[in-house]
């Protein structure tokens, strides 16, 4: 409970609130990449309690939602192979592929199973030599330590059993791509801080100075975001572009040695397709070579699953998918904005990831933002305030 009186404290919230609106002149756009800080945002209403010349836009912090189509089809794909047992994070199992999800799959008798850990999964496959079990590692960096960790100990045990189908995605890369864009609206950042807290700071250095942003590596409680807040606004009204930690009592400047050890002995980094946002010059993880014995995608490629080979998953046309979740996880449309939240689109009928994620914003703004719903159902004027 401390903690929680601590960093949510509404004494200290009305302080920060009240020094923001006192030191800021300019119309400001922030963007935090963590879906986690997100829903706090929207939860807490924090937003609202800015002057109104600064605007929050939430990025592509959701890992889920940037997986992209075509690997949840893999997955799908795997899951209805007899031999194979697909385990996944549960939030995994409602995001759509290009035709259905991994409920669907479960539901037509394939072997999905939600575990708490890769690690869950690796003992699976200890038990059961007779079955392949494959962990579905989707994350950040912020997951990539515990499933490299994983796909270790089955090499040093010789449990051959067991292999990732591996989505893992870099935030670095997708900050700079939003950064780069013709369109961008993004002053400063909020750095997700459990990301920090396993890679540092090192890799914002160069964004800060390329690009003129500051970026302040965050906490997720309410006193976390608008210090993270406050601080990304001091500098943009001082013509400052640094990295800042807000976050110390869990990021250090160099991060967890350990885990980043631990990271580059099992992974590699590769070009990585996003969800709404293309494919990224190294953004995203892969097995190495040492460890192909346990990579789900060189032992089971795509094209030669049974489900793709039996036309199972259809390949949608991109132009004819109505989820907008490119344009949110860029920050290009708030959720409330896109026409079909609240209607067509909800969380018992998604019409894509954003929605269905626990960490997805469509998904925040639907759970904590009543207004929202509101006024994408057109009885008030859209716009970012209720």
């Amino acid at each position: 409970m401390k903690y929680l009186d601590e960093y949510r404290d509404p004494q200290a919230v009305e302080t920060l609130v009240r020094q923001i609106a006192r030191e800021v002149t300019g119309e400001w756009t922030l963007m935090e990449v963590c879906g986690g800080q997100t829903h706090n945002i929207v939860r807490f209403g924090l937003e609202q309690l800015l002057p109104s010349s600064v605007e929050l836009l939430h990025g592509p912090g959701c890992p889920v939602c940037v997986t992209p189509a075509e690997k949840i089809d893999h997955a799908i794909a795997l899951a209805g192979r007899p031999e194979v047992t697909l385990c996944s994070f549960g939030d995994m199992l409602r995001v759509p592929g290009t035709g259905a999800d991994l409920l669907a799959a479960k539901a037509r008798g394939g072997d999905v199973r939600v575990v708490y850990s890769p690690l869950d999964a690796l003992q699976l496959a200890r038990d059961d030599p007779s079955r392949q079990v494959v962990f579905f590692a989707v994350g950040f960096e912020t997951t990539a330590p515990a499933n490299a960790m994983a796909a270790y100990q089955a090499r040093q045990g010789g449990i051959d059993n067991f292999s990732l189908l591996v989505s893992q995605v870099l935030v670095p890369p997708a900050m700079e791509a939003i950064l780069a864009a013709p369109e961008r609206r993004v002053d400063g950042f909020l750095a997700a801080g459990h990301v920090c807290t396993v890679m540092g700071l090192a890799a914002y250095h160069r964004l800060a100075a390329q690009y003129r942003v500051p970026i302040v590596a965050t906490g997720f409680e309410p006193v976390d975001i608008l210090e993270g807040v406050w601080r990304c606004l001091k500098q943009l009204e001082a013509g400052r572009a640094t990295v800042e930690n807000s976050y110390a009592r869990a990021v250090r400047p160099e991060g967890n040695r350990h885990a980043q050890e631990v990271l580059n002995t099992v992974f590699e980094v590769i070009d990585m397709p996003w969800r709404g946002l293309g494919s990224l010059p190294a953004s995203g993880l892969r097995l190495r070579p040492a460890f192909a014995a346990h990579d789900a995608a060189r032992r089971f490629p795509a094209e030669t699953s049974p489900a793709v080979a039996q036309g199972e998953t259809q390949s949608a046309d991109p132009g004819e998918d109505p989820c907008r979740a490119g344009d949110v996880l860029t920050g290009r449309l708030k959720p409330c904005d896109c026409p079909h939240f609240g209607e067509g689109c909800t969380p018992a009928h998604p019409l894509g990831a954003p929605m269905v994620s626990s960490e997805g914003a469509c998904a925040a703004y639907f759970q904590y933002d009543p207004p929202a719903i509101v006024r994408a159902a057109g009885d008030s004027p859209t716009g970012r305030r209720p």
